[in-house]
């Protein structure tokens, strides 16, 4: 099955970029199909890892050799993070010979940690996602909070794809982040990915997830801003504007990025489209939606959460609140679960309020739109949301 990925780059003459996506989203199938004649370089292979690794500069040379008609397009190089003395290379070509590349890897942290050259603002920054429902068409709700939407996953048949993530939990979420030396101590981040299983998408305990771990606070605050560095996950902040003292305003929520692989992390499975789990993974496969949406949109609002210390909530905040989100996985929205977009709407001037559900047609309750999952995508991805 083909499927066209949204994500365009167009770069003008001499621009380079970043494509950062977690492994598996798609990345080099996709730069393979959309750059088919330009030089490419990739880092997964062994002998060209040690070679570069060992002697960065062979890039310099072996790209000197070539002709002015071998630049029409960009040079890619992939999987970048595994060799960061390379960025000095190509911020020389960039800078003296006017070439442009696309840096395309799974991580910038081993970068940032590398203290490797980022460039200074010479390479956009561009992000991959796991496949999302313009993509797709029609999407198998239950096949997608269940299998993921990572593009080999959600192609399997469900037995095939349960192994599949559960390999990629194992040897990519727990044995890369190790092999790349991103945290030091195997047993307590291991510890910690299990703590993720049950605070997945719920409000932030440091302290407890800590003390489960066997680490203080700040190691876990860094095992967090790990999953968030390596694209695996994003902290989700509270919405501050015009609060009161009775909204939360520190606690963050933290989502992983693709809704399967949280399966697999909760020991999560939905076998019908009603009940507490699936409601959750169905609130977590909305905000994915709306995070591909921004980036490939390229429209810079914020996402946050809204929720008062006596429980009253608003899974996602739009902008500076110009649109409440709340997720329902329902048939039939009660008047009662209309409460949290009400209390919001008490403190906050937004421009929309919505449920988005599985109710079978839209309807408007006072000043909230009631709106069927599907409509709601079409909307978001039409551009009539944000």
């Amino acid at each position: 099955m083909n499927i066209k990925r949204i994500l365009k780059i167009k770069l003008p003459s001499r621009q380079s970029s970043f494509l950062w996506g977690a492994r598996k989203t798609g990345k080099t199938t996709y730069l393979k199909q959309r750059f088919p004649d330009s030089i490419f370089y990739n880092f997964l292979e062994t002998d060209l890892f040690f070679a570069f690794l060992k002697e960065p500069s062979l890039l310099r040379q072996r790209l000197l050799a070539k002709s002015k008609e071998s630049f029409r397009f960009p040079v890619i190089l992939d999987e970048v993070q595994k060799v960061p003395n390379i960025m000095d290379e190509v911020h020389w070509l960039i800078e003296n010979k006017g070439l442009s590349f696309i840096l395309c890897g799974s991580s910038a942290r081993k970068l940032k940690c590398g203290r490797a050259n980022l460039l200074g603002g010479r390479a956009w920054r561009l992000e991959m996602f796991p496949l999302v429902s313009a993509e797709l068409g029609k999407v198998n709700l239950l096949k997608a909070l269940n299998q993921g939407l990572i593009p080999a996953h959600y192609l399997q048949d469900a037995v095939s794809c349960e192994k599949s993530l559960k390999a990629y939990v194992e040897d990519y979420l727990k044995e890369e982040i190790f092999a790349e030396g991103l945290s030091r101590n195997i047993p307590a981040f291991s510890r910690f990915l299990d703590a993720v299983g049950y605070s997945h998408g719920e409000l932030i305990n440091y302290a407890n997830i800590s003390r489960d771990c066997g680490v203080d606070s700040k190691t876990i605050k860094e095992y967090f801003q790990i999953l968030s560095d390596t694209l695996l996950g994003s902290l989700l902040e509270p919405f501050k504007k015009r609060q009161h003292r009775q909204v939360i305003n520190k606690a963050p929520k933290f989502y992983l990025f693709d809704v399967g692989v949280a399966g697999i992390v909760t020991k999560r499975r939905i076998s019908e489209e009603k009940g507490e789990l699936f409601g959750k993974a169905f609130e977590h496969f909305i905000f994915m939606e709306i995070k591909a949406y921004r980036s490939y949109s390229g429209k810079n609002f914020s996402i946050n959460f809204w929720r008062t210390k006596s429980g009253m909530e608003v899974d996602f905040v739009l902008g500076e609140g110009e649109v409440a989100i709340e997720v329902k996985g329902v048939k039939r929205v009660d008047p009662s679960d209309l409460r949290g977009l009400h209390a919001f709407m008490e403190n906050n001037l937004s421009k929309h309020s919505m449920i988005v559900c599985q109710e079978k047609e839209e309807r408007i309750f006072g000043k909230i739109r009631i709106v069927p999952w599907q409509d709601f995508l079409s909307s978001l991805w039409n551009g009539d949301i944000m």
